[in-house]
C-alpha cells in the first residue's frame, strides 16, 4: 500500500508561483513513476506532469510546458511540482499519483494510488 499526501496549495495572483509537494510512504518510492493531475470544477481530471523512477525523464501536458517543473527526491520520498507564471485557468485541485508499472503514464488508469488533493486558486 502507498500513501500519498499533497501540500503547498493555496491562493496566488496570476503570474505568481507555487510549489506543490507530495510525500509518499509505504512501498519503495524510488521504483515507480510519479505523476501530477488536476481537476477544475465541472471538468474531468487531466494529466499535468510525470517523472520516471530515476528522475531522468519528465513529461508535461502542453498547457503547462515551459511553466511547470516536476522533480523528485527519492531520499525524501517526495515529488514536487514547481508552478511558475500561473494563470487563472490553472485553478484546480491538484492530485499526486503513483504508477507502479512505469509506463505508460499520461492516463488516469495508469496510476495505482492517489493522494487526497490540494487546492490551487489563481486570481486574475
Amino acid at each position: 500500500q502507498v500513501q500519498l499526501v499533497e501540500s503547498g496549495g493555496g491562493l496566488v495572483q496570476a503570474g505568481g508561483s507555487l510549489r506543490l509537494s507530495c510525500a509518499a510512504s509505504g512501498r519503495t518510492f524510488s521504483s515507480y513513476t510519479m505523476g501530477w493531475f488536476r481537476q477544475a470544477p465541472g471538468k474531468e481530471r487531466e494529466f499535468v506532469a510525470a517523472i520516471i523512477w530515476s528522475g531522468g525523464s519528465t513529461y508535461y501536458a502542453d498547457s503547462v510546458k515551459g511553466r511547470f517543473t516536476i522533480s523528485r527526491d527519492n531520499a525524501k520520498n517526495t515529488v514536487y511540482l514547481q508552478m511558475n507564471s500561473l494563470k487563472p485557468e490553472d485553478t484546480a485541485v491538484y492530485y499526486c499519483a503513483a504508477n507502479l508499472r512505469g509506463l505508460p503514464l499520461r492516463r488516469l488508469y495508469d496510476y495505482d494510488y492517489w493522494g487526497q488533493g490540494t487546492q490551487v486558486t489563481v486570481s486574475s
